[in-house]
């Protein structure tokens, strides 16, 4: 299974659990869900969504990635996420130790990168979910502990055209306002955040720690899937 087919299976799944969050949120009396229910009542509507997409994706693709943007944004944590790939150039540690402008300086990359993490994820995974379209999807049940916890982990199992099913956890966590976000994902034994925490480590070391450089540089990157 390649990496491109990993990021395929997690941008369905995503868009799934914030589409249903969403939904949730569309009234006051709707109460919030809990992170497995996201997950699971949100896999009801995936081949709805890849469906509905394929008859205008090709044609259309930006109207393809403005309707992802508009179910993943409520969900996804953009901020921990960046901040977790940008490692320890983004850490409390390293801003104490700056001065103002510097701290300044620090908060405007930070900005800049979950902008282009945000717009580089929502391209990548659009195009991989279109390619899975028939998959069975099974949630596991939800742990005892979710309610007393501010992080768990949801297990699910996709199954397609291969003899064994996917196995997807789900690192999710709980904002201020006590809302279960995704923080990271887990593909087989794929880690999503390592695989981009490395990348950018790497790129850092290249440009000396310029971290413009490496911003400017990750939102160039068009991954095909």
């Amino acid at each position: 299974m390649s990496v491109y087919r990993i990021i395929g299976v997690f941008a369905g799944l995503w868009m799934l659990g914030s589409q249903t969050y969403a939904q949730g949120l569309a009234t006051s009396e709707t109460p919030v869900l809990s992170a497995h229910a996201i997950v699971s009542d949100a896999s009801e509507r995936v081949m709805q969504v890849v469906e509905q997409a394929s008859e205008y994706a090709d044609e259309d693709p930006q109207r393809y990635y403005d309707a992802v943007h508009e179910v993943l944004d409520p969900v996804i944590d953009y901020r921990g996420f960046s901040r977790s790939v940008m490692g320890a150039y983004a850490s409390s540690d390293r801003y104490q130790s700056l001065d103002d402008p510097g701290r300044k300086e620090l908060r405007a990359q930070l900005e800049r990168f979950i902008e282009v993490m945000r717009k580089g994820l929502v391209k990548t995974y659009g195009k991989g979910l279109l390619a899975f379209s028939g998959s069975r999807i099974e949630v596991s049940e939800p742990a005892e502990a979710e309610a007393t916890t501010s992080r768990t982990t949801v297990q699910q199992l996709i199954y397609s055209d291969q003899p064994e099913p996917y196995v997807v956890m789900y690192q999710m966590g709980k904002n201020k306002s006590g809302q279960w976000k995704l923080r990271n994902v887990i593909i087989e034994t794929v880690n999503l955040g390592e695989i981009y925490k490395n990348q950018f480590q790497a790129a850092a070391r290249k440009h000396d720690g310029d971290l413009d450089a490496v911003i400017g540089g990750w939102a160039s990157i068009d991954v095909e899937t």
